[in-house]
């Protein structure tokens, strides 16, 4: 069973900000939503319940245990939030959490990268959502807020710079600050849309799932397919992401094969759709939090 599911605390309301519990329930949809995707199966390349996908040094438990370890930082990442709005200040304060949730994180793996990227996927729609002072915004206007707070620099910032910026630079795509600075199209635009069209025309709610990961794979220039398998990853992904939409998707016999086809492939090619995978879990927190409107 999955942990998130599309009805899962859509009985309790969303806490409007100002108070320690809405920080709390944002901080908790956020580790359930990042559960959710790890445990999500079959994903093409991915950690899932099958195993460890592409990676070496990742499992289903150390995703699992990541994603608790970050939770308190999602919490003082809302915290921080409310009663403001976007501005330096509270961009660096945000920054510095971070940091601090990215430490917490390899101390829980044992040094792993399991969740670096949505820790700043998440936690800037996290630390938009408190912003806002009423539980009727789109959640289009809360990645706008997450847009402007992104454009704020991060006068801190470690030098090295790290492997997704290296990947965004050398092959001249958005990457994980390009996507946030647009205002996570590939969240409000792309998954969102398709897992509720999906559902909506009687889809499981794994199929739905699936194939909103699919539908972001199919379009995104994905820096962790570039980082480990370069120009002929991210290709594979795409082609094959868009192979299975036109067979109808993952609930079809041919989509389940072609998925099958392109889980092997990106394994031969030792290749991770990790960021697909970060915005899909951002999807899956917002479709939560909006219990299932937009």
């Amino acid at each position: 069973m999955m942990s998130l599911s599309s009805n899962a605390l859509r009985a309790t309301p969303w806490v409007l900000p100002g108070t320690t519990t809405a920080a709390r329930r944002l901080a908790r949809l956020a580790r359930q939503a990042l559960i959710a995707e790890a445990e999500l199966t079959p994903k093409p390349g991915l950690v899932d319940r099958r195993g460890a996908g592409s990676h070496t040094d990742l499992s289903l438990d150390i995703m699992r245990r990541s994603a608790l370890a970050i939770e308190p930082y999602f919490y003082q990442m809302a915290l921080a939030s409310e009663h403001t709005r976007p501005g330096q200040s509270i961009r660096e304060r945000l920054a510095l959490i971070g940091r601090q949730a990215e430490r917490a994180m390899l101390d829980a793996t044992g040094g792993s990268n399991s969740h670096k990227g949505a820790i700043w996927t998440v936690g800037l729609l996290v630390a938009a959502l408190a912003m806002h002072d009423n539980d009727t915004v789109a959640a289009s206007a809360v990645a706008t807020t997450a847009k402007i707070i992104a454009s704020f620099e991060d006068r801190a910032i470690p030098r090295l710079a790290s492997h997704g910026d290296e990947v965004a630079r050398r092959y001249a795509v958005a990457g994980a600050r390009g996507e946030a600075l647009s205002g996570f199209p590939h969240v409000v635009d792309v998954a969102l849309p398709a897992l509720r069209r999906k559902r909506r025309s009687g889809a499981t709610e794994q199929v739905a799932r699936l194939d909103a990961l699919l539908s972001i794979m199919a379009s995104l220039d994905d820096t962790c397919l570039l980082y480990r398998g370069g120009r002929t990853a991210l290709a594979a992904a795409k082609e094959g992401a868009a192979a299975i939409a036109a067979a109808g998707g993952t609930g079809t016999t041919l989509g389940r094969k072609l998925l099958g086809q392109l889980d092997r492939r990106l394994l031969e090619l030792n290749a991770s759709p990790g960021g697909s995978a970060d915005l899909l879990a951002a999807a899956l927190f917002l479709d939560e939090v909006f219990h299932g409107t937009h």
